[in-house]
């Protein structure tokens, strides 16, 4: 039986359209601040570099840093 963790950065944005477009970033730093990544996505938001279905990025809706463990119960025989 193996554990196993994970975490990754969830960047949530509005786009003009009223919908909700989401980053998930694998393994951020141990040091990053609030502060840097909301400097980051009014970076994104102002280059207006990202197209989605419903509009352009129009602001920050959300930010997130989720830590998973994952705790493998079975693993087939090996034939």
């Amino acid at each position: 039986m193996a554990t196993t963790s994970t975490k990754v950065l969830r960047l949530i944005f509005e786009t003009s359209g009223g919908k909700s477009m989401t980053f998930t970033l694998p393994q951020p730093r141990e040091d990053v601040t609030a502060s840097d990544i909301e400097t980051a996505m009014d970076l994104v938001i102002s280059k207006d570099i990202f197209l989605s279905s419903s509009g352009t990025l129009a602001a920050k809706k959300d930010i997130k840093i989720i830590d998973t463990d994952t705790t493998d119960l079975y693993d087939p025989p090996v034939a």
